[in-house]
């Protein structure tokens, strides 16, 4: 009897191989690199870095001369002005005329100053249109112009100050969000995996208890079980039932949601990922990830913007409290009845004017401004300060997590080897009536446990480290910077 139940037990094999039409395995890092490229938020993080990169575009234009040419192609007028005479009445005269006018102006932004200079030249040409008709000509060939506020704040040199580090930051934005691309395809594979093993364990757990059942049955024949065991087995095959239908259920849900966010959009293709069978061993020290960050994170140039800023806030209302400004221009004009004599002879062309605009008495409205922002600038420094607390503190907790986590996935390794074996003894020693239907649903239960808590301590080992990645934006596993291959990425798609 023993021999032919252990024949039997021989026959409790992993069963249900899945078919499908088309197969794809699919690593970890093959994944994240399709993420990268085809995701939506992906998209989202480029279209992002393409606004920063010409508003900085348009900062650095804003330093270079700007070329104009205006023109009025043609004016003409017919009504009726009111008119002074020389005794003071005044009446309405008609007037009829034809213009054209066109300038060239060429004008610089002065960061040193934060003013700015022009050099125009400008032609027009007016006709008196009806009895007596006339034309006129006039020439500007050259004329230079300068304007300049004394006690504004320089807003061009608080921009150079301002838009590098902005730009910088967004640069560096964008390698974090491509980085936390990468987060979200590890959790969506690592859940597929999860989902497929899930699967396996319940289509083995179903095909174990059917044959275990077909055994109980011969063994309550023979009067060496008891009914109530039997009633138990019977009870778990229903219960595997119901969890293959959920974990297929699972399975689908997972495979739709990975092939989804990596754009994948053949229906009849199995996504099958491979999970890494070796681990990178990497011991990170909290000193290193720090001063990566620091210098690669776009923490590091949001707080020197912020900070920039606040000062510039301060600078304005300060500047807003009386206002002296400078317009001065020279330059040659010429009038005639002809062309050429509008250039011969030239004369003198001066404007110069200082105007002040000084409160005499508004109460303190304008101090109180600058108190205002004196005292934001005060709370940007504090949550800087907080800020830059909780970014260390957090960090060193992350990168405390991911030096524990290699040797979690080491214990849950052997923790699922050992929780293995023991179920397929147990099974072998049920057969042989050593131990109850209650015995053998615990080790079942233990190893379906630990079977899936050694694939969520790798997915944990992953996501840390890609956590870590998008902090310091340092592959330290190559030991190289993460945007080493920024340009061939997305410097010509910027275009």
């Amino acid at each position: 009897m023993i021999k032919k139940l252990l024949i039997m037990s021989a026959l409790l094999l992993p069963a249900f191989g899945a078919g499908a039409a088309a197969t794809r395995p699919m690593t970890l890092d093959e994944a994240i690199a399709l993420a990268r490229v085809n995701s939506v938020d992906a998209a989202v993080a480029l279209n992002e870095l393409r606004a920063s990169y010409w508003q900085y575009r348009s900062y650095r234009a804003d330093l270079l001369p700007e070329v104009n040419f205006n023109a009025t192609v043609p004016s003409y007028s017919k009504r009726y002005s009111s008119y002074q005479n020389a005794d003071g009445t005044y009446n309405f005269v008609r007037s009829s005329n034809l213009e054209l006018s066109g300038s060239l102006t060429v004008r610089q932004n002065v960061w040193l100053t934060g003013g700015s200079i022009a050099v125009q030249t400008s032609y027009d040409w007016l006709r008196q249109l009806g009895r007596g008709a006339y034309s006129r000509f006039m020439s500007v060939p050259v004329a230079v112009t300068l304007n300049q506020p004394l006690f504004a704040a320089n807003t061009v040199k608080w921009d150079r100050r301002i838009e590098p580090v902005r730009y910088r930051e967004a640069k560096a934005q964008f390698l974090s969000a491509t980085e936390n691309v990468a987060l979200e395809a590890i959790n969506y594979f690592f859940n597929l995996v999860l989902a497929n093993e899930n699967l396996n364990i319940a289509r083995q757990n179903l095909a174990n208890d059917e044959k275990l059942y077909e055994v109980a049955q011969a063994k309550r024949s023979m009067g060496t079980i008891s009914e109530n065991d039997l009633l138990q087995l019977r009870l778990n095959v229903l219960n595997s039932r119901a969890a293959l239908t959920e974990a297929e259920t699972g399975r689908t849900a997972s495979h739709f949601q990975l092939t989804s966010f990596l754009g994948i959009d053949d229906a009849g293709e199995e996504i099958v990922p491979q999970v890494p069978e070796r681990l990178p061993h990497i011991d990170l020290a909290y000193g290193r990830v720090l001063e990566k960050a620091l210098e690669n994170n776009r923490f590091a140039y949001n707080q020197r913007r912020r900070q920039l800023e606040a000062d510039y806030n301060v600078a304005v209302a300060r500047g807003n409290q009386r206002s002296v400004s400078v317009y001065a221009q020279v330059g040659l004009t010429g009038v005639g009845d002809r062309p050429a004599d509008a250039y011969s002879p030239l004369r003198d062309n001066q404007v110069v004017e200082i105007g002040l605009s000084i409160p005499l008495l508004d109460w303190g409205k304008r101090r109180g401004r600058v108190k205002v922002a004196e005292s934001n600038r005060e709370v940007v420094e504090n949550t800087l300060r907080k800020e830059a607390t909780d970014f260390r503190q957090n960090l060193f907790v992350l990168v405390e997590r991911f030096n524990n986590q290699q040797r979690q996935v080491e214990i849950a390794a052997v923790a699922d080897t050992i929780a293995d074996r023991r179920y397929q003894t147990n099974i072998q020693t049920f057969m042989i009536g050593r131990i109850s239907t209650l015995d053998l649903n615990d080790s079942q239960t233990a190893r379906d446990h630990q079977h899936t808590n050694y694939y969520n301590a790798l997915f944990a080992y992953w996501y840390y480290y890609y956590q870590i990645r998008s902090l310091a934006l340092w592959d330290f596993v190559a030991d190289s910077p993460i945007d080493a291959d920024f340009d061939r990425i997305i410097g010509k798609r910027l275009h």
